[in-house]
């Protein structure tokens, strides 16, 4: 099949979840330009119209996701429910949202470490240099920081409530996240349960593990 060439046939989403699929199955370090082309079915000259090189790319990824999920929670997390009720519907967003689209639940558990440790790619003579990558990354690691900070928020709030027993909030926190992002990882869609099931399950025992006695 002849490969595309960089017009509106292809859309940027088209790609990021293009990139997310070859990511999830080779790795940062192993996936090239190349391979994210021919999965999209362009020719890698044409994928340099849209991004100017794989740290780029990956960067769309990631905030796209987090975005996503952003948009999701925080409407919930600033609601008047109960606490209890706000994470347990947190939990929800996120693992539905994971279950629906594992190749970026993926790369938001393996790649990051790549984005924010590894050096900038070269950038092909285009504008986006090393400096705005790094701002970049800055600026992605600050919006996943407020994605954990709003679950922070909600038990934080619970514990004020008298809702929730008194925890380590932090590590509470990171243990339930750890706990939601793998779901991206381990998920199957021909599993037995679907995405609600699994987050009613979560939500379950870390509410559980929340009540006051």
């Amino acid at each position: 099949m002849a490969r595309k060439p960089a017009d509106q046939s292809v859309n940027q989403q088209d790609i990021l979840q293009a990139a997310a699929r070859v990511l999830q199955r080779s790795g940062y370090e192993a996936t090239t330009m190349k391979d994210i082309a021919a999965e999209v079915n362009l020719t890698a000259a044409s994928l340099y119209h849209h991004f100017d090189n794989k740290d780029t790319l990956l960067l769309a990824v990631l905030e796209a996701g987090i975005e996503q999920i952003l948009a999701e929670i925080e409407p919930i997390a600033r609601s008047e429910r109960t606490s209890s009720d706000k994470l347990r519907r947190m939990i929800a967003a996120h693992i539905i949202g994971l279950t629906e689209n594992t190749a970026v639940g993926a790369a938001m558990v393996f790649e990051i470490k790549s984005l924010v440790s590894g050096r900038p790619a070269p950038d092909n003579g285009r504008a986006s240099g090393a400096a705005q990558i790094i701002a970049r990354r800055a600026a992605f690691v600050a919006r996943r920081d407020q994605f954990e900070a709003l679950f922070r928020h909600v038990v934080r709030e619970g514990m004020e409530r008298g809702e929730f027993r008194p925890v380590d909030v932090p590590i509470f926190v990171k243990t339930l996240l750890g706990a939601q992002n793998w779901v991206g990882v381990w998920y199957r869609p021909e599993g037995r349960l679907n995405g609600q099931e699994i987050a009613d399950m979560l939500a379950d025992t870390f509410l559980r593990s929340l009540a006051r006695e």
